[in-house]
């Protein structure tokens, strides 16, 4: 679920800016923000492995940092992945136009989330097959991918035999051409291309040995998707020019219409619309699911424990299918601005659910005695220096994203989410629960 959940629009289309702002470059910005999510990633895995229970990071904050912290975790998750649902669907939007030039990108964005509402509302035996074949998909186009790549770089494969090399990662005003002020620039999509790791420690109650599954789950996804990430951006970019990469489209099929492989690009195309499609459908479960277990904790409307005779929570899961109308809303009227607005949004929610896991991780090494945390058989970090210099760089990514005017948006609408919950935790009397 992580690896089909974090390899996403992030990658398929989001790279495409980030490299915009980086140029290659963007292949540190990856490493480094790789290695913080693998610090926060461990902290999850330490609680969750010690008490393995379901709703993960929002239970911890509860039993850690107290009910408020858990209301607002729980709630935040919820409204994090309905605004990368946003973003999936507005990633289709750019795909179709691939195919359909001329056609605006509101109606796909539209008929996408129709579709997979439909999909959430009548197939919930069919969500898991589904989405363990998109997420191959996904993974098999990135090997074939890196892969060909590595054909065409050494071998000249589609060049006449003449291998192409690796200067384009210089060769257009360096491979740091806008300095660390790009790279910094880059973090926030970076971040974003991240999001989704931590539903490891979601299913970690239903896990059948957690001692076991959660720590190989957490190290070896972990590094797949840095592979995956680092390995086809260095590829992409060793074949493509990077000051030609846009938004017109997605790097993945750019580099495939570089190197003349006209029907490949088509696929490639397909590969990238399915994978959109896919991780706007576990959005819309997660987001159904998420809103039935706050109902069924007493912290949202009772109407949301409602399920229907296919055993679809199907109140949950059209309350959140209509929030996402906004996301086609802003395809329409500002299809140019929409895709960074809402990526910088669902960054600010992950950094918020990855520092509320670093903090209740910390509060929890306070709570055991030092035989007890000698019996721990899976441990963060650098504890507690790796926990602080993760939260510091969480902290640098809010800053960057505040001094940016492109993604400022984020500071705007998240702490005004955040204080919202906060009024009616106390107003809805959820603090007396």
């Amino acid at each position: 679920m992580s690896l089909g959940a974090a390899i996403g629009v992030g990658l398929f289309l989001g790279s495409a800016t980030a490299i915009r702002l980086a140029g290659p470059a963007i292949l540190i910005s990856y490493i480094i923000g790789g290695v913080f999510i693998f610090i926060i990633m461990r902290a999850l895995g330490e609680m969750a492995v010690y008490n393995p229970v379901s709703g993960s990071f929002s239970r911890y904050a509860k039993d850690y940092l107290g009910p408020l912290a858990g209301y607002i975790t729980g709630w935040n998750y919820w409204f994090l992945w309905v605004v990368t649902c946003m973003a999936e669907i507005t990633a289709v939007g750019v795909y179709m136009q691939m195919w359909y030039p001329d056609s605006p990108s509101w109606i796909w964005a539209l008929a996408a989330l129709i579709i997979m509402t439909l999909v959430n509302l009548i197939a919930v035996k069919a969500y898991g097959e589904f989405e363990f074949w998109f997420a191959l998909i996904k993974i098999i186009a990135i090997l074939a991918m890196i892969f060909v790549g590595l054909g065409v770089i050494i071998f000249g494969l589609g060049n006449g035999g003449v291998g192409v090399g690796i200067s384009n990662l210089w060769s257009n005003g360096g491979f740091a051409p806008n300095g660390i002020t790009g790279i910094l620039m880059s973090l926030q999509m970076v971040m974003f291309a991240y999001l989704g790791v931590e539903m490891i420690g979601v299913t970690a109650g239903e896990a059948k040995n957690p001692k076991t599954v959660i720590p190989r789950a957490i190290d070896t996804v972990f590094w797949r998707i840095l592979i995956f990430y680092v390995g086809a951006l260095f590829v992409i970019m060793s074949i493509y020019p990077w000051n030609e990469i846009g938004e017109n489209g997605s790097p993945f099929v750019l580099m495939f219409e570089a190197i003349g492989i006209g029907p490949a690009a088509g696929i490639i195309n397909f590969v990238v619309l399915t994978a959109a499609l896919s991780s706007c459908n576990s959005g819309i479960f997660s987001t159904g699911r998420m809103l039935f277990n706050l109902a069924e904790q007493s912290q949202a409307s009772p109407s949301f424990k409602k399920i229907n005779g296919a055993g679809v929570p199907a109140r949950a899961v059209l309350f959140s299918a209509l929030l996402l109308l906004f996301g086609v809303l802003l395809n329409y009227l500002v299809p140019e601005k929409v895709f960074i607005w809402v990526t910088s949004i669902s960054t600010f929610g992950a950094v918020w659910t990855w520092g509320i896991i670093l903090l209740s991780q910390l509060k929890f090494r306070k709570t055991l005695s030092k035989s007890e945390v000698s019996k721990l058989t899976y441990k963060t970090l650098f504890y507690p220096l790796g926990s602080y210099l993760a939260l510091a760089f969480l902290i640098l990514v809010l800053g960057l994203m505040a001094y940016f005017p492109e993604t400022r948006i984020a500071l705007i609408v998240g702490p005004i989410w955040i204080f919202l919950l906060v009024f009616l935790y106390y107003n809805k009397g959820f603090h007396k629960r």
